[in-house]
């Protein structure tokens, strides 16, 4: 599975704030930061946190992408 957060740098960016911004406002640690910018899954209370901060919903934050592996699986299915 893969997660992208792109739709989530851009909003940091377009509201002049910045990633140390977020993560102590939604109080984060640097580590589950850390899986955040390497698009990695986080809880949905931390995601709850961030919609929070930003009077956003999660698919304003986070989308998913499917890997190589899971399109081809979605293939053999059809």
């Amino acid at each position: 599975m893969a997660l992208n957060y792109n739709n989530l740098w851009h909003r940091l960016i377009d509201r002049g704030m910045t990633k140390t911004q977020l993560r102590i406002a939604a109080g984060m640690s640097t580590g589950t930061f850390a899986k955040l910018s390497k698009g990695e899954a986080l809880n949905t209370s931390t995601l709850e946190k961030m919609c929070k901060v930003l009077g956003c919903d999660i698919g304003d934050i986070v989308s998913y992408v499917p890997d190589d592996d899971t399109k081809e699986e979605l293939k053999e299915e059809k």
